[in-house]
């Protein structure tokens, strides 16, 4: 008998292992995926222009948009796990009609430009392989691709093979290390906060913080945690999948600024976001991985990424705006069964096309203009959050704590006086000259 236990102990712990790995990738996804998703043009073009025109002095930023971004998303998966219902449902009961659709006006006018940004990212890669022309080609067929494959094809297939495609950001890991940085400063500047008081250096500040926390996460996330039927038990692994999701983002996001910072402000490379050759010179950071192939490989990575934000960001938007108001929604759905849903989504995606291909737009500029706009907002969408995680009669025992409202509030207080600062910087410049 002591045989035979012996015998079937490891097979009972294979099992056993092999179930608590079944329910973790059960669990997981919702915040990897916005978490890689959050790494899209704009993203791309925030972290770039960071170490371009700062070198490291940014890095230790990463370290605070971090754990202000775990607050959030760590509210967002409980509220979600909790109630099983997306986070435009709970604001419409807890405030009503008036203040939803101030919010989901606000989301709309964010989310919108930010769709803007990625189909001006799909044109600055084509016109990176292909020249000049190429824009006029690219977004066209671009935009019926995620328009078609979105909501008449498998957006699951195309949402995972963009997610494994997504590793060519590995390239930037590699290059920051060719590239042969000085760690030490890296390493000093990553632990020691650099603060410049100049309008230049609060812009880039705030392009960062727009750029890792942007207001539509927190509606991409809780959405999918309560499309995927997870529950108050499933919370602790939730947890895990968030955590991983903004260690993968800052993780991509500080070799970003590595990489350029030890390549493009090493060497005096000075670049404008307004500047139509922005990206030529943001694709010189990948040289020393790839050679000559530079802007090639550049090309591919914004590429990427933009679709798959393209594809994500109006869609999560259209399930966060028909959710509030109880609209038909679903991308099976046909055009008379939920007519706000694909009118919605439609909109989105040929309005951003449209700017994208007007003649000489400034695309760097244009990828960057929504990180701003993100950034000023995270203080209007915060103190909702806190509300809504507050209140006992929709969280029960798993409302904020007294230590948690401590910490959101100093997070909230953060945001505010950073977005104070560059709202001074931007209306009385004369203060930070």
């Amino acid at each position: 008998m002591g045989e035979r236990r012996a015998v079937n102990r490891p097979l009972a712990l294979f099992r056993s292992r092999r179930a608590r790995l079944l329910v973790l990738l059960s669990v997981v996804g919702p915040g990897i995926i916005t978490g890689t998703v959050d790494n899209d043009a704009t993203g791309v073009t925030g972290y770039a222009l960071a170490g371009s025109q700062f070198g490291y002095d940014l890095l230790w930023v990463l370290i605070v948009t971090a754990i202000c971004l775990a607050a959030i998303q760590e509210m967002v998966a409980r509220m979600g796990t909790v109630t099983g219902k997306g986070l435009s449902d709970l604001i419409r009961e807890r405030f009503g009609v008036a203040p939803t659709l101030a919010v989901m006006a606000l989301l709309f006018l964010a989310n919108a430009a930010t769709t803007v940004a990625e189909f001006a990212g799909i044109a600055g890669a084509a016109q990176l392989l292909f020249g000049e022309a190429a824009r006029y080609i690219a977004i066209p067929i671009a935009a019926f691709i995620v328009w078609f494959l979105v909501l008449r094809g498998s957006f699951r297939l195309v949402e995972r093979l963009l997610l494994l495609l997504s590793l060519a950001f590995i390239s930037y890991i590699i290059s920051a290390f060719l590239a042969h940085p000085d760690w030490g400063q890296v390493a000093r500047h990553t632990v020691i906060p650099t603060f410049h008081l100049t309008a230049p250096f609060l812009l880039v500040f705030v392009t960062i913080v727009g750029t890792t926390i942007t207001p539509w996460m927190a509606f991409f996330q809780q959405s999918n945690v309560a499309d995927k039927g997870l529950h108050p038990d499933d919370l602790p692994l939730e947890r895990v999948d968030t955590y991983t999701g903004i260690l993968a983002l800052n993780l991509v996001a500080f070799f970003i600024i590595v990489a350029t910072g030890a390549t493009i402000f090493a060497h005096h490379v000075h670049v404008d976001p307004a500047d139509p050759s922005a990206f030529a010179k943001i694709a010189t950071s990948l040289t020393p991985l790839a050679g000559k192939y530079a802007e090639q490989l550049f090309a591919f990575g914004l590429l990427n990424a933009s679709l798959m934000a393209a594809s994500v960001l109006p869609l999560s938007t259209t399930y966060a705006i028909t959710e509030a108001f109880g609209w038909e929604r679903g991308i099976d759905k046909s055009f008379r069964e939920a007519p706000a849903f694909i009118t919605i989504y439609t909109t989105m995606i040929v309005l951003g096309a449209v700017i994208a291909l007007i003649p000489g737009a400034p695309l760097a500029l244009i990828t960057n203009l929504p990180n701003i706009l993100n950034g000023v907002m995270l203080p209007l969408l915060l103190p909702i959050l806190m509300l809504l995680a507050n209140d006992k009669r929709v969280m029960g025992r798993y409302a904020n704590t007294r230590l948690f409202n401590v910490f959101s509030t100093l997070v909230l207080i953060f945001l505010s006086l950073m977005t104070v600062m560059f709202l001074a910087s931007f209306f009385i410049p004369k203060l930070f000259s």
